[in-house]
């Protein structure tokens, strides 16, 4: 099969955060070829925009019509486009070429306020452009000036995509980063509203959220996905992006680009590293040391963003006399609790990817204690009782309330159990190698 290529119209951003560089990485990620044309070039960092220059528009026509002659264009988006006379040439070509899968990104405001497009850009926007588009991705201070009124609620952003829609492009995809709670997107599609929630990621590092967002929209689209199921798609990338996003720089840094497909090159190395520690443990006599609900053993994905991305052993690690045994060999899903104290530390240090549950003792804790071990605890009679009501969420709780109040990862965290529950130590490590020396060093110690 032909990689599908995607063609970016858009500025270069110095920085490597948004625009062109955003664009680019997005698309490689998401298996298309990408490809350039650059209509503005800016001085620009983590912190603001110093300066544009534009590109001579008999220039952005060269580049286009060098791309598109021999290359193709399988989807193209659009980023800046800084004055009317570049939309316009934009809207020009795309019809010129008969480009259908077209997204527009209404780059309107840099992250740190700074002005990209000029007044007098926006109506040529919405009479050239915007009708060209298969789908116009607005966050929600964009859609305000398109539709010429403020948006505060979900009903205001189905509202405005509706308007939009009027404008000639079909479909809409309003962004809601910019409203408190859940990040909700709305995509509004040949009069159909769908709704794509999101977790939101508490972060100031969020530069090239819209670019990236309307790139995997058009790799999605070039890659003959719907609308729906490229915005899906594009959702889930960014929202990962995010989660990951790198502290790059004094002001807004970037999101991660790359996190998603390392979490899905690591699968196979994750699962043999997992089986590896698992068969170590079988050598030695821990016994012992299992805790009456049995243990397991969990390595996650980089960048993992749920359980399903965490592998553990499934029917869990056994305790047969004074050795352990397993039922099956590693999979990704098959542990619930371990792996959401995993996730949990990740939050906090993402290189901390394995955990194991072991029995809970005082003499075992001051085993750790002896051992050198950095050793974190929590009192689960002082979990909130909305908490409990949640199925699954009292390690995380617990994990998260040890690691808000300290610096740096621990080597175990152990509670002392509640009504119903059993007290368990957890040993924590960046590979679940690491995790079996620790969790080997304990047991010996403690003979």
């Amino acid at each position: 099969m032909a990689i599908a290529r995607i063609l970016t119209i858009a500025g270069s951003d110095s920085g490597g955060g948004a625009g062109i560089q955003a664009d680019i990485k997005t698309i490689t990620a998401l298996g298309g070829f990408g490809m350039t044309v650059i209509t503005a070039l800016t001085a620009q960092n983590t912190l603001g925009v110093q300066g544009i220059h534009e590109v001579p528009l008999d220039f952005i026509e060269r580049q286009f019509d060098s791309v598109a002659s021999d290359i193709g264009v399988d989807a193209a988006k659009t980023g800046m486009l800084a004055n009317p006379d570049v939309v316009r040439l934009v809207a020009r070509k795309v019809k010129e070429y008969g480009i259908e899968n077209l997204v527009v990104d209404p780059v309107m405001v840099a992250k740190g306020g700074a002005r990209l497009i000029r007044d007098d850009a926006r109506e040529a926007l919405v009479e050239e452009l915007i009708p060209c588009a298969r789908v116009v991705t607005p966050n929600i201070p964009e859609a305000e000036v398109l539709v010429g009124r403020s948006i505060g609620s979900t009903g205001d952003m189905i509202e405005a995509a509706g308007i939009i829609g009027e404008m000639g492009a079909r479909s809409v995809l309003v962004k809601g980063g910019h409203r408190e709670g859940d990040a909700l997107d709305v995509l509004y599609e040949n009069g159909r509203i769908h709704e794509f929630p999101a977790e939101r990621v508490e972060t100031r590092n969020t530069h090239g959220t819209g670019c990236t967002l309307s790139a995997a929209v058009a790799t999605g689209l070039a890659r003959g996905m719907t609308v729906r199921d490229a915005v899906e798609q594009a959702k889930e990338y960014i929202t990962a992006s995010i989660r990951f996003s790198l502290s790059i720089g004094g002001g807004h840094g970037p999101v991660n680009h790359m996190a998603p497909v390392f979490r899905e090159a690591e699968r196979y190395r994750t699962v043999k590293e997992l089986f590896d520690a698992v068969q170590y443990l079988k050598e030695e006599k821990i016994g012992t040391i299992i805790p009456e609900i049995q243990s397991n053993l969990v390595y996650a994905l980089p960048y993992a963003c749920s359980v399903e991305e965490v592998a553990g052993i499934p029917g869990r690690i056994i305790r047969v006399g004074d050795r352990v045994e397993t039922l099956h060999d590693p999979a990704f899903g098959a542990s619930s609790h371990v792996a959401r104290i995993v996730l949990t530390v990740m939050n906090y240090d993402p290189d901390y990817r394995s955990a194991m549950d072991i029995r809970y003792s005082e003499n075992l804790v001051q085993v750790c204690r002896d051992l050198g071990f950095d050793v974190g605890s929590f009192n689960r009679s002082e979990e909130p009782e909305d908490v409990k009501q949640r199925e699954g969420s009292s390690l995380e709780w617990g994990t998260d309330r040890v690691l808000s109040q300290r610096q740096g990862i621990p080597d175990v965290i152990f509670d002392r159990g509640d009504v119903g529950k059993e007290p368990v130590i957890r040993v924590l490590g960046k590979s679940p190698g690491e995790v079996v020396r620790k969790v080997l060093s304990i047991v010996r110690r403690a003979r």
